[in-house]
């Protein structure tokens, strides 16, 4: 799994870069097919203090492209709200990757 984390406007610290990997642990721990995963946290230059540290996230997965994105007046809080909606897509995927069929009862003669 590749895992690149970029920061705009942000330097991205180690402490940040830990948070951030602690985090989508538990993405790779639910569905072990992710093939790259991309994460870019900006802040945002507003006027207002509310909603300015944005994360977004682009999963690639065997068959799919996720992506997901939030904003919070927090980073880490940003960070929460986006793992947070990345598990319900993998979750979702996982559901439908799995076969529901049954195979038909074999008849004996």
């Amino acid at each position: 799994m590749n895992l690149t984390i970029s920061g705009h406007h942000l330097e991205v610290t180690p402490a940040l870069r830990n948070y951030v990997t602690t985090k989508l642990d538990r993405i790779t721990r639910h569905f072990d097919q992710v093939v790259d995963i991309k994460v870019l946290l900006t802040v945002e230059r507003m006027k207002e203090k509310e909603r300015r540290q944005r994360a977004e996230c682009m999963i690639h997965v065997k068959g799919n492209d996720m992506f997901a994105e939030s904003s919070h007046e927090d980073l880490y809080a940003a960070l929460d709200e986006l793992v947070d909606k990345l598990d319900r897509q993998v979750g979702k995927h996982k559901t439908r990757l799995q076969d529901h069929h049954h195979s038909a009862p074999k008849r004996l003669m």
